[in-house]
C-alpha cells in the first residue's frame, strides 16, 4: 500500500516513527543520488554524535536504584545514651548522560574528498531549546561562513523553525538551499500539509548539472518499506496535533480511500 497523502505524511511525525522515518530516508535519499552523481561525486552517510542530560532527554528504561542502608546498632558496652536514627531521605532522579546520534549526508568530490554540500533532515532534539539544538547552530554557522552548500530540511511541524533573516511567514514544513555564492541569499520552500512537497535542486559546483530531489516519491519508498500501513492507527488524530482546516482535509482524504470509515 502506498502513503495515502499527496504531500507530507503528519502521522510520520509521531515519536513512534519518526527516529526510524529520518534513518531509512538518509538512506533512500542517498540511494536515489548516488547513481546521479558519480563518479565526479559521492553521496557519504555521516553521524552527528553529542551527549545530553537532564530535562534534554527522556529517561526510558533506566529502572530507579534503591539504596538500602544497614541498621545502625548501638553498642551498650560503648554507650549508655541513645543513638539517633539515620534520618529518612527523599528518592530523586539524577540527570543521567546520554549520547544522541544524528544522521546525516555529505556530498563530496570523489577526486579530493572536499565536502561540496551537507544534507540535513531536522530532528525534534534540533528544534528544542538545549544541547541538541544547540550543537546543530553551531554547524549550521560553521557551514553558512564557509564554501559548502546547505540543504535543509525540515518535515516537523511542532518545535522551532531554524532562523532566517526577514522571513516571517510561518509554514507547516520547510526547505532551505543555501548556495554558499550567492549568500546571505538562499532559497526558502514552505508548504503545508494541504500542499505537495516540493522539488529542489541539489547544489554541486558550477557548471555541473544539478539532479531535482523529489522528496514525495522518497517517503513513498520510506513508507512501503517500513510497512507503516499495518502500524499507524489512522482512527486518531496525527501527533502533534493539526489545525482544524487540515484536520478536516486529513478526515476527507482518508475517508475518501475507505481508510478511515464515515460516521454512520
Amino acid at each position: 500500500m502506498t502513503d495515502p497523502f499527496p504531500g507530507m505524511n503528519p502521522y510520520l511525525e509521531h515519536p513512534d516513527f519518526w527516529p526510524e522515518v529520518h534513518h531509512l530516508l538518509i538512506g533512500v535519499l542517498a540511494e536515489s543520488l548516488n547513481p546521479q552523481l558519480l563518479p565526479k561525486y559521492r553521496v557519504a552517510i555521516e553521524k552527528r554524535v553529542y551527549q545530553m542530560s537532564g530535562d534534554d532527554v527522556l529517561l526510558v528504561g533506566i529502572p530507579d536504584v534503591t539504596v538500602e542502608r544497614s541498621r545502625t546498632l548501638s553498642n551498650p558496652k560503648e554507650s549508655q545514651g541513645t543513638v539517633a536514627a539515620p534520618s529518612k531521605p527523599a528518592i530523586v532522579t539524577v540527570p543521567m548522560p546520554v549520547e544522541v546520534r544524528e544522521g546525516y549526508l555529505e556530498v563530496r568530490e570523489t577526486a579530493t574528498q572536499t565536502v561540496v554540500t551537507v544534507i540535513e533532515i531536522l530532528s525534534p532534539t534540533n528544534k528544542r531549546p538545549g544541547k541538541g539544538r544547540e550543537t546543530y547552530e553551531t554547524k549550521r554557522e560553521a557551514i553558512l561562513g564557509s564554501r559548502t552548500h546547505l540543504v535543509e530540511i525540515d518535515l516537523l511541524r511542532g518545535g522551532e523553525a531554524m532562523p532566517v533573516l526577514g522571513e516571517s511567514h510561518t509554514s507547516d514544513y520547510r526547505i532551505l538551499v543555501s548556495r554558499s555564492e550567492h549568500r546571505p541569499r538562499a532559497e526558502l520552500y514552505r508548504f503545508d500539509v494541504l500542499d505537495p512537497i516540493p522539488a529542489f535542486a541539489l547544489p554541486l559546483r558550477s557548471p555541473d548539472r544539478e539532479p531535482v530531489t523529489n522528496l514525495r516519491a522518497l517517503l513513498n519508498q520510506v513508507y512501503e518499506r517500513a510497512g507503516y500501513e499495518v502500524v499507524m492507527d489512522f482512527s486518531r488524530d496525527p501527533v502533534p496535533p493539526l489545525t482544524e482546516q487540515s484536520a478536516a482535509w486529513i478526515d476527507a482524504i482518508l475517508r475518501e480511500k475507505g481508510i478511515r470509515r464515515s460516521p454512520i
